[in-house]
């Protein structure tokens, strides 16, 4: 009885473990490669939360209505090793990003590089199939300067 609670147990805490990794899934299945798209904008929150850090911007359209756009990051830590930190993007922070946007036509993207007045940051979120190359908008070159 006693080794059978036991192995239970054990088969338990694997499921647990494993469970975050049913949830993730590689760039390629949800994002497009061939679709960057550069938006400016302005910073309305960032959420610190694991697996991905989320950016969540207003872009204004040649309209002048408004989109909200929700761009993945890279995981908390990899940001804060990368030179993020929770004042970096500070609600109402103008942005420009440079991001490859969702298969599914969402207003959601996967960002490779955020620029604003004060530089550059490389946001790393990319995974398994996603583009070696990284396009420099103007924004990011002016503020690099």
């Amino acid at each position: 009885m006693r080794t059978r609670l036991a192995v239970m147990f054990m088969a338990a805490g694997l499921l647990l473990v494993a469970m975050p990794a049913w949830g993730h899934h590689s760039f390629s299945a949800e994002f497009d490669s061939t679709t960057l798209l550069k938006l400016r904008g302005t910073v309305t929150k960032m959420d610190w939360v694991n697996p991905h850090a989320w950016i969540h911007m207003d872009v204004k359209n040649p309209d002048g209505s408004v989109t909200s756009w929700l761009i993945e990051a890279g995981s908390p830590n990899a940001l804060l090793r990368r030179g993020f930190n929770k004042n970096s993007l500070l609600p109402g922070t103008e942005i420009y990003v440079e991001a490859y946007r969702a298969k599914d036509a969402s207003d959601r993207a996967n960002g490779q590089n955020v620029c604003c007045q004060t530089g550059m940051l490389f946001l790393g979120s990319s995974g398994e199939g996603a583009p070696e190359e990284l396009i420099y908008g103007p924004l990011c070159k002016r503020a690099s300067k």
